[in-house]
């Protein structure tokens, strides 16, 4: 890696673009728009991450592989959810040199090719509730302006779960379930984020309706990192996915979808990140701790740092950095890559039997004695965690405004999210999205009496607005 600086943070986009190759996450030279190729770094951080929700969704749910390509018969059988996918599709018409006789769809979203299956399993009520999901790329022939991890032509890393239930409240209940998983995941990242119930323009095509996770970027605009959607029977009536219930009655079933892509690892890196580099999670991070030896002249440096090696390995990941570049060098290179905690050994600390562990979160020294290294490793690991997510948290909530018109919405959305009331027609809600060039995210789950800021009307419906990616 070149000793390079990247821009500084508030320069968000070219901070972002730079650090995502410095840093080596992913290639974005790849000879298509929208695609891009990760690197073995970056791989292996996108596993850490999914590997934490894969432990969350294998408490309850069983994971599954379906295949990419859907058969247009069954993709166009839903009418609204495929006008929501219409111009994202992309098509296989072609098999070698020979047109196929009938074209298969790129998945964008899974629904179509999973729920014709559903079908055949789904006999009876002792069949439910069902409770699947995936981990697959998807393909998205997006129009607007291409971003990595964030807005892409290839998905590599869609989460998506699907789940069956008997009754519609049962379907409920599990969106809040899944809700609360999310929040579980994402306080496992230090990314601290905002729900709400999508408004009816804005729901998931198909669906009765939406719930979502946003978060804020540095540079104010809203990212939404994870969706989940109450299907009721539309999908089921439309794919005859039916049980019987124990007096012998044949019902549909009631649905749930949600997702989450590799946008939680744009999320992590630019809400964390620095000027300095990544800044990550020691739960997710693919070294915890590097070890630097400061050598000099008659000193068994490395053998210090050898046994200190030792030490830790058993319980965390570790790396002995014993290449000839410098101190410096080695500095820059860790701290690019985010590596939580550094260890450093010298001549002065063999002396006194000790090592300089040093925070890459706020670059805090402290001298600590081999004897204590484990215990003081760890208590420095869980406080860089909640210190990382308490000043996320705090940067989020004080970007978030509570307003009482259109004038200050406007001024709030500039830098972070509108808290504003709404009586919850569609027409206030796009009018405010002109008024303010923001879009409503969604409702709070949080009552408050107040006046739509377009009607007048009472109401004690409050939305959040943002830009948004």
């Amino acid at each position: 890696m070149k000793d390079e600086k990247l821009p500084r943070k508030e320069k968000f986009s070219e901070w972002y673009n730079e650090i995502l190759q410095m840093a080596e996450i992913v290639d974005v030279r790849y000879p298509i728009k929208g695609i891009c190729v990760w690197y073995p770094f970056g791989f292996a951080l996108r596993q850490r991450i999914y590997s934490i929700l894969r432990s969350l969704l294998d408490v309850d749910h069983q994971e599954v592989m379906f295949p990419l390509l859907i058969p247009e018969n069954e993709f166009m059988k839903e009418a609204e959810h495929i006008k929501g996918f219409e111009e994202e599709v992309y098509w296989v018409t072609k098999g070698g040199s020979k047109s196929l006789e009938m074209p298969l769809a790129l998945r964008p979203t899974s629904e179509t090719a999973i729920y014709p299956i559903l079908r055949l399993w789904i006999r009876s009520h002792v069949d439910l509730p069902l409770k699947i999901y995936q981990i697959v790329n998807t393909f998205r022939c997006e129009t607007k302006h291409t971003r990595p991890l964030i807005r892409v032509r290839e998905i590599t890393s869609f989460k998506e779960a699907h789940t069956a239930h008997s009754t519609w409240e049962e379907a409920e209940l599990q969106v809040k379930d899944a809700l609360k998983l999310y929040g579980d995941f994402f306080r496992k990242l230090a990314v601290p984020h905002v729900i709400t119930k999508r408004p009816d323009w804005d729901k998931f095509p198909g669906s009765d309706y939406s719930m979502a996770v946003d978060t804020l970027m540095p540079d104010g605009k809203a990212l939404q990192i994870g969706t989940v959607h109450h299907l009721g029977k539309n999908f089921s009536k439309t794919f005859d996915i039916r049980y019987e219930d124990p007096v012998g009655e044949q019902r549909y079933v009631n649905q749930t979808c949600y997702g989450i892509s590799e946008r939680c690892v744009a999320a992590m890196i630019s809400v964390h990140g620095d000027d300095k580099g990544l800044v990550l999670p020691p739960e997710i991070a693919p070294t915890q701790i590097v070890i630097i030896p400061i050598a000099a002249k008659g000193k068994d440096v490395l053998g210090a740092c050898k046994h200190a090696l030792e030490m830790l390995k058993v319980a965390y990941r570790v790396v002995l950095d014993d290449s000839q570049e410098r101190p410096g060098a080695k500095y820059y290179r860790w701290e690019m890559k985010g590596v939580p905690l550094r260890a450093e050994i010298g001549p002065r600390e063999m002396e006194e039997g000790e090592v300089m562990l040093v925070r890459r979160d706020t670059f805090e020294r402290e001298a600590v004695h081999l004897s204590k290294l484990s215990k003081a490793v760890e208590d420095k690991l869980s406080a860089i965690h909640a210190d990382l997510y308490e000043k996320a948290r705090q940067s989020l909530e004080s970007r978030i405004a509570g307003c009482k018109t259109l004038d200050e919405a406007k001024v709030a959305i500039r830098k972070g999210m509108a808290k504003v009331s709404w009586c919850g027609e569609e027409g206030c809600g796009l009018r405010m999205e002109e008024a303010t060039s923001g879009v409503v995210l969604g409702e709070l789950a949080a009552v408050e009496r107040g006046k739509c800021l377009i009607c007048d009307k009472k109401t004690d419906k409050v939305v959040l607005m943002a830009r948004s990616y």
